[in-house]
């Protein structure tokens, strides 16, 4: 007979705090470290057809464990045991000083569900404009790694999910839920904001900070990748920032508001495309949803997100700790005065790159 979860709880020991994190216990702590932000919004007073806001950012990501479990009480199940990491993030624009993001909420290790050595995370997080998300996926540690995520070679030999590329451009809207549609055609020439050789009023006053008053210019270059790069992969910035590093070990957590999300290998040296992989296909009930306020439904519905996360250990040119990720939001809305209506799902996308300050060790 499965035996009851205690009513009780208290604290436990530090080691066996870490221990029931899993893979997340490196987490704690605070992470502080720059990034940047895309993302196309509705645009109703400019008339623009779309908002595209361009911010480079500054983050402060501060994790503090929960030192007693988290017991879930079952009924066509047994009782189970989660335990978990609570977390606030802030976010601010390096160019203009303003504020851009505040997020509390909460990491979990769920080990009913890890299968092998691969384990079962999930996120839970509020954002002021009135979203609440829950993300399931995966975590596996990767010790010992020699080289560079990023590299299509590298991926290939350690068997694990591939480095995302991100898709800043909108495509046809589908259901809340499901995914992206079909790509939009003519994407730079159709929406002015993205395209950088594009000048016209129309254009520049819709790129952020561009668009403050007085205007302010977006750089040519960012870690020394052209501009129009980072637009077209924000990505770049991640394996920028990694020039010169060497990663001994790391930990890669791929999570999303749906159940299955396909994404495409990058190509190794040998030229053969591999096939896409699911990276939530060993997560037993993987999922979970995004909840927005009516305002927001109706005006811009953020319909999935999916992120991954890599805590990294850098053995060289010194030993510190590293996290990095790339998160995606789909938000769905359509373009404005557009006959007929033509609705879109539009990637809001965000990258950074943070290191280890103060707690956690």
């Amino acid at each position: 007979m499965p035996q009851r979860i205690s009513s009780i709880r208290k604290g436990h020991s530090r080691p066996q705090v870490t221990a029931d994190l899993g893979f997340l216990a490196e987490l704690s702590g605070t992470w502080e470290g720059f990034g940047f932000n895309l993302i196309g919004r509705p645009d109703k007073q400019g008339g623009s057809p779309v908002f595209l806001e361009l911010n480079q950012t500054f983050e402060t990501l501060s994790f503090t464990p929960i030192s007693s479990t988290i017991p879930n009480r079952g009924f066509a199940v047994d009782d189970i045991e989660l335990f978990g990491l609570t977390y606030l993030q802030k976010i601010t624009d390096t160019v203009t000083g303003g504020a851009l993001h505040i997020e509390p909420g909460i990491w979990i290790h769920i080990p009913s569900q890890d299968c092998g050595e691969i384990r079962s995370v999930a996120r839970m997080g509020n954002i002021p404009h009135g979203n609440s998300v829950l993300a399931q996926g995966s975590a596996i540690k990767l010790d010992p790694f020699d080289g560079n995520p990023f590299d299509p070679d590298k991926v290939a030999a350690a068997n694990t999910a591939p480095f995302p590329v991100a898709d800043a451009f909108p495509t046809t809207a589908t259901p809340p839920g499901t995914g992206k549609g079909m790509p939009v055609p003519g994407t730079l020439s159709g929406f002015p904001p993205y395209d950088l050789s594009n000048l016209t009023p129309a254009s520049i006053n819709f790129r952020t900070p561009a668009g403050n008053a007085p205007p302010i210019a977006l750089p040519t270059t960012i870690l020394g990748v052209p501009m129009q790069d980072v637009i077209l992969d924000p990505t770049k910035l991640l394996t920028a920032a990694l020039s010169g590093q060497t990663i001994s070990n790391m930990v890669v957590i791929n999570i999303a508001t749906v159940p299955s999300l396909l994404q495409q290998q990058p190509i190794p040296s040998s030229g053969v495309q591999p096939p896409p992989v699911d990276i939530l296909e060993d997560v037993e009930g993987a999922g979970g949803g995004i909840e927005n306020i009516p305002f927001l439904q109706t005006n811009a519905d953020a319909a999935t997100m999916f992120a991954t996360f890599w805590i990294e250990e850098i053995s060289a040119p010194s030993q510190f700790l590293q996290l990095q990720y790339v998160q995606t939001v789909f938000l769905n809305f359509p373009v404005l005065g557009s006959n007929p209506v033509n609705n879109l799902t539009w990637p809001h996308v965000s990258v950074a790159t943070l290191q280890k300050t103060f707690g956690g060790q």
